[in-house]
């Protein structure tokens, strides 16, 4: 196979544009798959894509056009620059148009050959799927569940000389446990950058605990209740709330973050012990530090390429203080430049303990194990509607003491921001709806007042 920085060169060679962005994605995976109890496919893929950008002068100020391939051969970059040269000269002035950055120091690694999931990466984990197969089948439950390890390496080339590489590797394990004829269901994920083997042991404990509490159920009426929400459920509600924090959208007045006189940055907007931030090379969620980009939108520019990431607080100590922005919605709302990055962590200041702690701690709440199908509602509140699944439970004295029906659920991760009670140590944890998305993320889990439980779900 060709070399992936060799096709970023000749990507660079062929251009006649004023200005060319070449980006290679090497991916290997490998994943495992079971259901019932008994693995059914296994797997290990590679591929390569190459995405061209292509800058060129029109009337007006300058354009780009973006062609991207997979399996490309050195023969046929050439053709991939012409495309993207002519679809720049199809479209009009780019409104994000800016001279590419030069002068980014090379990666040290540049030459070396993309990192590579394998099979051997997954060896930790099959005498403890053998051994937990045969203990849920003894005992009559089902298991289902879902093992991958990806890994990308993306190397950046620039006409202005920037050349930038970084591989990584992104785990995935997620199982649910099913029992007494399917009649109960439980649900856990784990997400890293590799597999250790010892979270299946964590994780089966943790199901059958959701299995057990499902022997008592409790009738819960809908509506607001206190809700304890796990590191899972509290990740892709925040992820939604990262996804809806464009510079752009709020400046034009279309977000949650939009004022009457432009933004709401260094408005007080959550509970005065929270933190959200991200940071690229965050401890065992490391992610690209630059702007990889081969498209433009309010969250990313194609003139942005290659500059580097940093450690961003978008909130913090409850203000807003941070806006997904490119150079120029920056610049053309007067904020500071801060490219999306690929990883999110919550912090909840005094918080402490694990799940469990925060448990023994309520008095009063519904456990809520984890989200699904969640569609903003109203952007302007940002107000969703989603459904819990595979297990909601009841709390109180500090104990769960029965299982309650699945809901609908109608709230904002902004308004819940301003109702935390209380807080565990964050934690590496998957998100169960954006798990396929956004695998980055590191959630405590809160306790937050009046959660809208609004309908009763027939969700298992």
């Amino acid at each position: 196979m060709t070399r992936p920085q060799d096709l970023v060169e000749a990507g660079l060679s062929a251009s006649r544009s004023r200005a060319c962005v070449v980006l290679a994605r090497h991916e290997s995976v490998v994943n495992l798959r079971w259901a019932r109890s008994t693995l059914t496919t296994n797997g290990e893929t590679t591929g390569l894509s190459l995405g061209v950008v292509a800058i060129v002068e029109v009337d007006g100020g300058l354009a780009a056009g973006s062609v991207t391939a997979n399996s490309v051969s050195l023969e046929q970059v050439p053709d991939l620059v012409r495309a993207a040269e002519e679809a720049a000269r199809r479209e009009g002035p780019a409104d994000d148009a800016a001279e590419l950055a030069a002068g980014i120091d090379a990666s040290a690694d540049w030459a070396d050959e993309p990192a590579r999931s394998t099979s051997a990466d997954l060896a930790v984990l099959a005498p403890r799927l053998g051994e937990t197969f045969a203990a849920a089948t003894a005992d009559g439950i089902e298991l289902f569940g879902y093992a991958e390890l990806s890994t990308p390496t993306v190397y950046l080339g620039t006409s202005s000389g920037t050349r930038l590489r970084f591989a990584e590797p992104t785990s995935r394990l997620e199982q649910t446990a099913k029992s007494h004829g399917r009649s109960r269901s439980a649900w856990t994920g784990r997400s890293g950058t590799r597999f250790l083997g010892t979270e299946l042991d964590a994780m089966d404990a943790e199901l059958r605990r959701g299995l057990a509490w499902q022997a008592h159920r409790l009738d819960v009426e809908p509506g607001r209740h206190p809700a304890l929400l796990t590191p899972s459920a509290v990740a892709d509600l925040m992820i939604d709330l990262y996804w809806s924090s464009a510079a752009r959208d709020a400046a034009q007045g279309q977000s949650v973050w939009s004022a009457p006189d432009g933004t709401r940055l260094s408005e007080q907007v959550a509970d005065p012990r929270v933190t959200l931030l991200s940071d690229p090379r965050w401890p065992g969620l490391e992610t690209v530090p630059f702007v990889t980009a081969t498209a433009s939108s309010a969250y990313f520019s194609v003139f942005d390429n290659g500059l580097p990431l940093g450690p961003v607080r978008w909130i913090d100590r409850g203000a807003l203080t941070g806006l997904v922005s490119t150079r120029r919605t920056a610049a053309e709302a007067g904020l500071p430049h801060q490219p999306m990055v690929d990883n999110l962590v919550l912090e909840v200041e005094g918080g402490a303990g694990s799940l469990e702690d925060v448990i023994a701690r309520t008095d009063d709440a519904l456990l809520v194990t984890c989200l699904w199908y969640n569609r903003v509602v109203d952007p302007q509140t940002l107000l969703l509607t989603g459904l819990t699944r595979d297990g909601v439970y009841v709390v109180r004295g500090g104990e769960v003491v029965g299982a309650a029906s699945n809901f609908r659920f109608n709230d904002s991760p902004v308004d819940l921001l301003r109702r935390v009670q209380d807080a565990g140590d964050p934690e590496p944890t998957l998100a169960r709806e954006m798990a396929d998305y956004f695998p980055r993320a590191v959630m405590p889990p809160i306790v937050v007042r009046d959660y809208n439980f609004s309908t009763v779900s027939q969700a298992s």
